[in-house]
């Protein structure tokens, strides 16, 4: 997507109007040539209220295809202010009071384990400025030292294998082209990468100079392996490319002659290989593969074989282990109806730590192949598991852990003390935790039925521990749409609920993950209005709890789930209050010609290919930007300028659409912002934003 440099003038109150126009028109526009494929616990118990019967949502609207645009201009100046990056449009200035109450919420961080280094220190990203760095934190509660200064954030990194040093990856203002550098330990980080090309998935080899990723220099299309010497000067070298395929480095062969890497072509197909590191030449891992899943891979440290997290078996992901030599495979994870989200495996071979996903809350295991027990670390909060690895001696597992009541922090887990030692103590700001609300697992009937019962979704609650009668509800609908809504730290729903009186419900709809691979099924494609569906079956529930107020009842989510909320404001407008929109798709046919190409066949993996007649004509008629005009309820769009994943072409062409029927919108676009707001300024805003909004539909 071209720059807006609209951004950078002042603005007239109603300058969003002229662009929005052109991208109306170009609707009615033959679709652009399409380039080559590119993809890019204890469960809590369901609550006694719950209806017995399934209640029958209202299917969603299927209008006819709309005809092109006509400029209609507001009926009134709207009022237009920008402060630094920061663009308000339609937006009233914010209550002092309010943003007096939501900012001791705001100033909570977190601490995210990134990765061991050498001298058993941790690396871990936090924030102590705008945006969250690398950091090194070398005992148990110690000082957090700084390693990396930037404007933008800095939230993933790896350390080598041997030797000092770590890589890391950088974009410029959000807008995904990261760039590959090298830390040695002193002095100034080395880039090893250059241009507007993204790049990722880094693998150390065992040596400690080379490391392996993934770019898209080749065509800015296809996912290529690359591998650069750290300690030299010279250009990375492509290993694997030369086809319009997507290609991950998955890990180095023991013996670094040999990389494991994964061909992607979607969340349900995917396949491994072995490529020669000196020539490329790829051998597959089995000769017959089955079509499945694939999460994650990394060879034995033995040699013999590869662990792998995958599908082929059944509904869910599990870890097994494929045997090189003998082509047998075996069940290293417990036959369990929940996935294998994450795993590690022991410099040694020993020990396998595997992070089982169940209901959206995470439970460690650890496998010691020596004694064949299994060890589950006592300790941890109950809420979220993230990146589990053992150290270079193998008899120690960190990993950031995180719940609705308690920031990330870092975790060790000694495996022969058998004891978890907490590594950081993250601020939760001057709020009492103890006044956090837990959020509680329910399951809501919807409109259809599967094996011959009432088909039921999950969702968290989060409810007021004091009201006085009925109480407001947000919606609250994640992203992906193959993703999952996870209770983990979010200040924003704890001030939602404490503050604001709102319960927040957050469900897992259709085409959510963690629920089986036929559940993330259940929306591609012909069937993405049956999630919206699921929506409506929610409200439904929701009117029938005497604890909240089926009249005041808003949505609201962010990119996949922005489209949601839209859909919903479309389908079920007479049942809500409001909606918010972060980085939302508006139109399907414009989103699939605007997003990145080297993401876009991926994406029509997921909703349909727009050159299909049939599909347009489909995509078309479901999109929100067909039927703002039956968005009659005040709407709030956030979006960032570099966005390059979902264009800010969706939001501008959404708040004309709205505008020029009457409706309410207002509109914050971030000028350094991507998908979504990183920046502790730019998020700040964002919420107090969405705070006022909120708000303001609640009375």
């Amino acid at each position: 997507m071209t720059d807006r440099t609209w951004h950078s003038t002042t603005l007239a109150a109603c300058s969003v109007l002229p662009l929005a126009f052109a991208a109306a028109i170009a609707l009615a526009q033959p679709a652009a040539t399409a380039q080559a494929p590119q993809p890019s616990t204890t469960v809590a118990p369901e609550p006694a209220s719950a209806p017995p019967t399934p209640p029958v949502a209202p299917a969603p609207v299927t209008p006819s295809v709309p005809q092109p645009a006509v400029f209609i201009p507001p009926p009134q100046l709207l009022q237009h202010r920008e402060r630094g990056n920061l663009i308000f449009d339609g937006i009233p200035p914010s209550d002092p009071a309010l943003a007096a109450r939501l900012a001791r919420y705001q100033q909570s961080r977190g601490a995210t384990f990134l990765d061991w280094l050498a001298d058993g220190s941790l690396l871990m990203s936090t924030r102590f400025g705008d945006t969250e760095q690398v950091h090194r934190v070398s005992t148990p509660l110690g000082m957090r030292e700084q390693l990396t200064f930037y404007s933008d954030p800095i939230e993933w990194a790896r350390g080598a294998k041997s030797g000092k040093g770590f890589v890391f990856l950088k974009d410029h203002a959000g807008d995904d082209n990261a760039q590959v550098y090298f830390y040695a330990g002193s002095g100034e980080p080395r880039a090893l990468t250059h241009g507007n090309f993204i790049h990722g998935s880094i693998v150390w080899a065992h040596d400690g100079k080379r490391v392996a990723f993934y770019g898209n220099d080749r065509d800015s299309l296809s996912y290529d392996v690359y591998v650069a010497d750290v300690t030299g000067a010279g250009a990375p070298q492509l290993v694997v490319g030369g086809r319009d395929d997507t290609w991950y480095p998955l890990d180095w062969s023991p013996d670094d002659s040999k990389l494991l890497v994964w061909k992607y072509l979607s969340s349900s197909e995917s396949y491994l290989y072995a490529a020669d590191v000196a020539s490329g030449a790829l051998t597959p891992l089995e000769q017959k593969p089955a079509r499945a899943g694939i999460r994650m891979a990394r060879f034995d440290p033995e040699g013999r074989g590869v662990y792998v997290v995958t599908d082929e078996d059944g509904e869910f992901a599990q870890l097994k282990f494929k045997d090189l030599i003998s082509h047998q495979s075996r069940r290293v994870s417990p036959d369990v109806s929940w996935d294998v989200e994450d795993f590690d495996v022991s410099a040694d071979g020993r020990y396998i730590a595997y992070v089982l996903n169940e209901d959206g809350r995470s439970r460690l295991a650890v496998l010691d192949k020596e004694s064949k027990q299994t060890l589950m670390p006592v300790g941890l909060p109950e809420g979220r598991i993230g990146n589990p690895r053992f150290d270079r001696t193998g008899r120690r597992l960190a990993m950031t852990v995180d719940s609705p009541t308690s920031p990330r922090d870092l975790y060790v887990y000694e495996l022969e003390k058998d004891s978890v030692t907490r590594w950081t103590h993250s601020e939760a700001g001057p709020i009492d935790v103890g006044t956090f609300v837990a959020p509680e697992l329910v399951r809501y009937p919807t409109w259809d039925r599967v094996g011959g019962h009432e088909r039921r979704l999950s969702a968290y609650v989060y409810r007021p521990k004091q009201a006085s009668g009925p109480v407001p509800v947000v919606i609250d609908i994640h992203g992906g749409p193959e993703a999952q809504y996870r209770p983990e730290w979010d200040p924003f729903v704890q001030f939602l609920v404490n503050e604001l009186g709102y319960a927040v419900v957050a469900p897992n709809v259709r085409g959510s993950s963690g629920y089986g691979k036929s559940f993330l099924a259940l929306d591609n494609g012909v069937l993405r209005e049956d999630a919206v569906r699921d929506i409506g079956s929610l409200l439904v529930w929701i009117g029938v709890q005497p604890g909240f107020d089926r009249e005041r009842v808003a949505v609201m989510g962010g990119s996949y789930g922005g489209y949601m909320a839209l859909a919903a404001l479309v389908t079920y407008g007479e049942r809500l209050r409001g909606g918010i929109d972060l980085a939302g798709i508006s139109n399907f046919v414009t989103f699939l010609r605007n997003t990145s190409g080297y993401r876009r066949d991926w994406r029509r993996t997921e909703y349909g290919d727009e050159r299909d007649p049939n599909v347009r004509a489909f995509l078309q008629r479901i999109s929100p930007l067909s039927n703002a005009g039956r968005i009659r309820k005040p709407l709030l769009v956030a979006a960032g300028q570099n966005d390059p994943r979902v264009p800010i072409s969706e939001s501008e062409q959404l708040v004309w659409s709205v505008r020029s029927g009457g409706g309410e919108v207002w509109y914050l676009v971030a000028k350094d912002e991507g998908h979504g707001f990183l920046k502790k300024a730019n998020r700040d805003e964002y919420l107090l934003t969405a705070a006022s909004f909120l708000q303001k539909l609640a009375h």
